[in-house]
Parts: structure tokens; sequence; C-alpha cells
């Protein structure tokens, strides 16, 4: 096909559709992919249909050689096909994330215990008093209440001996929350606490949206250990093999950075180019996860060691991720938990 017939939108001299690559191949409903091939858009610059197994999507561009197509509610994971003229194309797979919990509200990153169990927020807007602040999904998928008293429950962490630590953007504390859902203050006074991890002596760090990344000892005691922009939403921390700690911290600029910050409190810039970038995991091959916008598109971006960045998985309110036994994830929108299979072996929390 001549450059100007592509370029016009003509289609491929034997009438057929043809995929040649799907990007991204993970997706949430409403997510949005990229469908390379040729003979994409029928005669007449009609519009092409694209279903995902026996549910149709929507197609928000079309031309020959690509098109962007909407993931339609009820997709599951299976073929993906393009139709023109009474045409089929080849099929490809995407997977789709499965709902599994709904009518929630987390802020980051949802959590998972020894047992598989998850753990996810009715966070609320501050100072909301909500009737649970954190539920407990069961393997089974069953959800239930597991903690009723906390104001704003943000940030989930367990220590290596399977302990709840819980963060609260109200107070400035974290709480420590046993077995049975009831807590006891573990520390308090650090402003917007917001994001937590723990490091491989688990050191409790806490991150301060306003402009401060604390660290607990395991004596309780808390030092400021590093300090940043402020946050207009949250801090969200995940640590690296090496030890490095990493951060992001959404600011009203829609070119906002992952921050790396070494054992001695150094802070350096990773990657800038996200917008509002939230929660965030390793795999572990080093390679660094976070919910944030790339290049306009909304999803869980991939960002290698050496900086390369890709958008992995397509969706809308993504807030937060964290990997699951068996290859795959669990990932946060504001409303909701999903789980997506994905063939990937996240970084253990604490190496």
């Amino acid at each position: 096909m001549a450059f100007s017939d592509r370029i016009l939108g003509k289609k491929s001299v034997n009438g057929a559709p043809h995929i040649e690559g799907i990007h991204p191949a993970f997706a949430l409903a409403g997510g949005e992919i990229r469908i390379s091939g040729s003979g994409l858009r029928p005669q007449e610059l009609q519009r092409p249909h694209v279903r995902f197994g026996d549910v149709q999507g929507a197609v928000v561009v079309s031309s020959d050689g690509f098109l962007v197509a909407r993931v339609p509610d009820g997709a599951t994971s299976g073929p993906v096909v393009v139709s023109t003229n009474g045409h089929n194309s080849n099929s490809q797979e995407v997977r789709v994330a499965v709902p599994i919990a709904e009518n929630l509200h987390p802020v980051t990153n949802p959590a998972i215990d020894a047992e598989g169990n998850i753990y996810t927020t009715f966070s609320g807007s501050r100072g909301q008093k909500v009737p649970v602040s954190i539920f407990k999904i069961d393997t089974n998928y069953a959800v239930k209440p597991f903690v009723a008293e906390m104001m704003n429950a943000t940030s989930i962490a367990f220590d290596r001996g399977g302990q709840m630590y819980v963060s609260s953007r109200f107070d400035g504390a974290v709480y420590r929350v046993a077995a049975n859902g009831t807590m006891t203050t573990y520390a308090e006074g650090m402003g917007i606490a917001t994001g937590i991890a723990f490091d491989a002596e688990e050191n409790l760090y806490v991150g301060d949206r306003s402009g401060t990344i604390f660290k607990i000892s395991r004596e309780q005691q808390v030092f400021v250990f590093a300090t940043l922009e402020p946050s207009v939403s949250a801090y969200h921390l995940a640590f690296a093999a090496n030890g490095e700690l990493f951060v992001t911290g959404p600011t009203t600029s829609s070119f906002d950075a992952i921050y790396r910050i070494d054992p001695h409190g150094t802070v350096s810039t990773f990657y800038r180019g996200l917008g509002r970038p939230q929660g965030l995991a390793f795999d572990a091959a080093g390679n660094l996860y976070v919910a944030a916008s790339l290049s306009g598109k909304r999803g869980i971006v991939k960002v290698t060691p050496e900086g390369s960045a890709s958008l992995e998985v397509s969706g809308q309110g993504l807030v937060g991720l964290t990997f699951a036994p068996g290859r795959s994830a669990v990932l946060a929108t504001t409303t909701a938990v999903h789980h997506l299979s994905w063939d990937i072996q996240g970084a253990s929390l604490l190496t």
C-alpha cells in the first residue's frame, strides 16, 4: 500500500484486517488498548468493530494501520478480534482484570498477608468517620469488615512476623493491628501520615505528605530520614532489593517524579514524566511498577532499573497494586480491587 493511501485510511488490497500487536495486553474494563496491524478500517472511513470475546468494545480512534479500543464492561480475558466489511481478523489475547471487591475507597496499595488474604481500606475524605476502615478479603474473595474505629486509614504494611501496621492521615499516627482487628498506637506526631514501608532491618518508614519521610526504629524511636516536595494527596513508598527507598508524591504538575532515597537519606530523581504517580511495587527482576499516567494514558507503568518507562496495564482510577502469589497482582482503583493474572513474580517486601 502506498504511503498516501495509508494516510487516507484506505484498506489493504485483500480486504481482510490483520492484527500485528496489542499494547498494552493487560487492562481493566474502561481501559484503552492500541491495536496495530493492517486493513483495520473499513471502506468509506466507517468504524470497525472490535470484540472482546463475545462483548463489543467502543472504538475511540481508527485508521488502516492502528486503532484504539476501550475495554467494555463484562469483558474477560481472551481473544480480541477486529471486523471490517464482513471479514474477521486473526485474534490476539488481552488479559482483563477481574473485580473482586467493590464499594471501597483505597488511596494506595492493597496489602496481602502470608496466608494470601487481601486487605484494603475505605479511607474516606479527611475527617470522615466510616463504619468500616479496613476490609479483609479472604482467599475465596469473601469480603469481611476488619477494622472499624480508625479515621482515614491510609497505607497498610506487614512486618516480617506478619504483624499489620496502618497509617492514618487524619491524626498523623501509625497503628499496630492485631489479628482480631483491635489496634494500638505504634507511633504518632507525623503530620499527615500516608505511605508506609519496612526496610530489611524492619525499620518502618512513614511519609508525611507535607514534606517529610520519617524513620521509626524497632525500638520505636522516630527520626527525620529525608525531606521532599509536599504532595497534594499522599506519599507512596517501596523498597528496592538494594535497600534504596522509592517514593512517589503527586503534585499539581503533570510531569511528576519517582524519587530514590539512599540508606543515608540522600534524595535523587529516579524518573520524571508521570502524571499523578501513586502506589508502587517492585518485581523480582528489579523493575518498578507504579499507578500513574504516562503520555496521557492511565494505568500501571513499568520503569526498568535503567529508567525506561512503558504502560503495561491500561485502566482508569488506578491508585496502587501489590504482587500476589501465583504470578498475579491485586490492583486498586478509587472504588474497588481487582485480580490480574500477569506472569510476573513480585519481589519480597522484606528482603
